[in-house]
């Protein structure tokens, strides 16, 4: 048999196994050193003129993040209890000397200035040691909206403690904070409580992760390993397939661990991505490599067939995988690239370990210890039959359903939305989501809305007509119902005159002239320091209304933001200020619309270079319509998925359509490969689909299975997004193979016809 003599050194297969196996030992003290990060700033998109206007905002104010807020339950179901309002009071105190802190804010830390005979006066909100008096405290509490929400709940069952951080908190200062906060806690005997802010979600998520990152890996191991062993009914296949792709991962946490690279929110998905890669490279090479061994070749001979054909084939679909992924760089957001290109590196960090090292051990491996019985081949070869025939036989019905799948997912892509939600973001389960939950049905919430005013005159903000302009914009904002805590340098005027009219219940009002204004000014000092946030820069030309909203939403927020800018162009007197929405709110959500600007770049990109790979491989340019078409289909069914389920269209979800691409191509790439190589021989153009579907179609058959249940895994996530990823790539990837199967070949025998041949 032609090539049966071939013969690798044995020098050189101890170099490659032995090489493998000290490089990825190597890798373990490596891994154990890569970091998770979870930053909300590395979620901005850059370039954007808004960010580039919030960092210049917040040089003169400060982040619009930079908070912790921990609610106590009250035990008694009141908070108007003195051993309860000493305890927050005392843990308050205590909060003051943590590190990363600058300011502690409670309800027993509130007094309220008054007008007397001598002068200003101040009472305390709450009187801790007269319990007598907490009717009348409530009956003022209760009589505004000034506290109710912000430092207690609707019904006075919890009171919360409004840490001010330093800003933009490193995840290890968050870390030691978070400490040093649960163990104050622990002394204080308050059990019951709740945190929210930027501490706790990067912590908690980070942790979250971790655990992800290592049940995504131990499940995808173990469904591999019952597939595997289906597949091939021998253990030492599995064994030799299970190592080889344990390598290639460690190889790849290494690879990241020496580039400096550290674990996103998306780092759970890498496990499965590897696992799932590698499978599909293992089981490529393995089914070739025991169809030549059972012709009779000997093991080295049976390597170089292997290599020559599949290997091929199989660098060209990791080359397009890689390109998937890497169309990712067309991103705004820096963790969706990394993403990107670390999978990419990936792809063929897996491509390379299966070549080398996965051929040269099973090269070493006794052929009675690899080959099993024939019964299954049996069942491959009459599937692959029926295939081809149903192909050859239902052309028009096959394009006819083709044509009807497509109608049916444009109604439902045009159903995708965009209304990106931060809960739908968090992990399910955990307490950080059961916080936020709790933050947002009974106080005012995490997700912030800003306006920044800047004056364009010498005025200013500081005078009474800047003021009463800002006063009724902020009004406004009360006419909408997902709007809650607005502050603004007004409301601090409207609490000073409400007090120097001796009318502590009342309803606050802006002083109605200015000459009143002019007399509370002296005393605005006392009013802000009940208002934690900084709302006038330190030259009195910018001022900013700051507000909490509901998280209902990205596309609803921008529906309420265009109302209120609407309302600024007709009300507001804009040749003396600018009035400009801003925060991190908007420069998140702000995602949505790059997402799908970037998602068509990145495709588009990415079938450009995928079209120049199989030019280059195929030098027939009829055959990428073999080659691209039938991976439209995949797309546009990915798409329609969002729709019909009501999934949003957001960053983490974007990936699936690079996921999909890349791996809908390789099928195709093996199919057109495997075809064209037996077309060479000089076999017709039936015998030559005939063929390749009885030996390529079975692997591709098997492979699907595996990347199918292999991204299945992903359903057993807490993440959200992971979870998405997981049933979308697992329902797309079956539409894939059917339409690589159904429609090349109908392609292939036209695009012969045009030919001539």
């Amino acid at each position: 048999m032609q090539n049966n003599d071939y013969h690798i050194p044995g020098q050189l297969k101890a170099a490659i196994l032995i090489g493998f196996t000290l490089l990825s030992l190597a890798c373990i003290p490596l891994i154990m050193q890569l970091r998770f990060d979870f930053d909300f700033e590395k979620f901005f998109p850059e370039g954007d003129e808004d960010l580039e206007f919030f960092l210049e905002f917040i040089e003169d104010f400060e982040t619009d993040d930079n908070f912790l807020l921990i609610a106590f339950t009250a035990p008694e179901g009141t908070i108007f209890d003195s051993t309860y309002l000493r305890r927050v009071a005392d843990f308050a105190e205590s909060a003051r000397a943590f590190p990363y802190v600058d300011r502690v804010l409670s309800l027993p830390d509130i007094r309220l200035p008054y007008r007397t005979p001598f002068g200003i006066g101040s009472r305390p909100l709450v009187h801790l040691d007269q319990p007598e008096r907490f009717q009348e405290d409530s009956t003022l509490i209760f009589s505004s909206d000034r506290f109710r929400g912000r430092l207690l709940d609707e019904r006075a069952a919890s009171s919360l403690v409004f840490i001010k951080t330093i800003d933009n908190l490193t995840i290890d200062q968050s870390g030691e904070l978070l400490e040093i906060i649960r163990s104050e806690i622990e002394k204080s005997d308050l059990e019951d409580w709740h945190g929210l802010g930027r501490a706790f979600f990067q912590v908690e998520i980070s942790r979250s992760q971790l655990v992800e990152l290592i049940r995504s890996t131990i499940i995808s191991g173990i469904l591999v390993s019952i597939i595997l062993f289906f597949l091939f009914r021998r253990w030492n296949v599995v064994l030799i397939s299970l190592v080889s792709i344990a390598i290639s991962l460690l190889l790849f946490l290494g690879f990241l661990s020496i580039t400096g690279r550290e674990l996103s929110v998306m780092a759970a998905l890498y496990p499965v991505i590897m696992i799932i890669v590698g499978t599909s490279d293992v089981i490529h090479i393995t089914t070739k490599y025991l169809d030549e061994i059972s012709r009779g070749r000997k093991p080295d001979s049976a390597v170089y067939a292997t290599v020559k054909e599949i290997g091929v084939a199989t660098l060209m679909t990791s080359v397009t995988t890689a390109i998937g992924f890497a169309s990712l760089l067309t991103s705004r957001i820096a963790p969706i690239r990394e993403f990107g290109v670390n999978a990419a590196a990936g792809v063929l960090i897996a491509y390379i370990t299966v070549v080398l090292f996965t051929t040269i051990w099973l090269s070493l491996t006794p052929t009675s210890r690899l080959l099993r019985d024939d019964r299954g081949r049996y069942f491959w070869y009459n599937a692959m039959n029926w295939l081809y025939s149903f192909s050859l036989k239902r052309t028009r019905a096959i394009w006819g359903v083709g044509g009807l799948v497509i109608v049916v997912c444009v109604i439902g892509i045009t159903q995708i939305t965009t209304n990106y939600k931060i809960e739908e973001n968090l992990p399910r389960g955990e307490k950080v989501t059961e916080d936020f939950h709790f933050f947002e049905e009974h106080y005012f919430g995490f997700r912030p809305f800003e306006i920044a005013v800047t004056y364009m005159d010498d005025l200013g903000v500081n005078n009474y007509r800047a003021l009463e302009e800002i006063n009724r914009l902020e009004m406004h904002f009360r006419e909408y119902e997902d709007i809650r805590s607005v502050s603004s340098p007004a409301a601090l005027y409207r609490l000073l005159y409400q007090f120097s009219r001796g009318d502590l219940m009342g309803e606050e009002e802006f002083p109605p002239e200015e000459e009143t204004f002019q007399e509370l000014e002296r005393f605005s000092r006392l009013a802000r320091a009940l208002e934690p946030n900084v709302l006038t820069s330190p030259d009195g030309m910018r001022a900013r209304i700051s507000a909490n909203i509901s998280d209902v939403g990205a596309d609803s927020i921008q529906t309420i933001s265009n109302s209120i800018m609407d309302f600024v162009d007709r009300e507001m007197d804009l040749e003396r200020a600018d009035f400009r929405i801003t925060g991190t709110g908007l420069i998140i959500d702000k995602n949505a619309q790059y997402v799908r600007e970037n998602l068509i770049q990145g495709l588009g990109l990415a079938v450009l270079l995928v079209s120049i790979l199989m030019m280059v491989l195929f030098r027939q340019p009829l055959m990428l319509l073999a080659g691209l078409l039938p991976n439209l289909f995949p797309l546009i069914f990915a798409a329609a998925l969002l729709g019909w389920f009501g999934i949003e269209l957001e960053a983490g979800v974007s990936i699936v359509f690079a996921i999909v691409f890349g791996i809908a191509v390789d099928d195709s790439i093996h199919f057109l490969a495997k075809y064209r190589l037996v077309r060479g021989r000089g076999y017709g153009v039936e015998e030559s689909l005939i063929r390749t579907f009885r030996e390529t179609g079975k692997a591709l058959c098997l492979t699907t299975v595996v990347l199918f249940f292999g991204f299945l895994v992903l359903l057993f996530s807490q993440n959200p997004p992971s979870f998405t990823v997981g049933l979308l790539i697992s329902s797309t990837l079956i539409s894939a193979l059917a339409f690589d199967l159904l429609m090349i070949p109908s392609i292939l025998r036209w695009v012969e016809r045009r030919s001539g041949k």
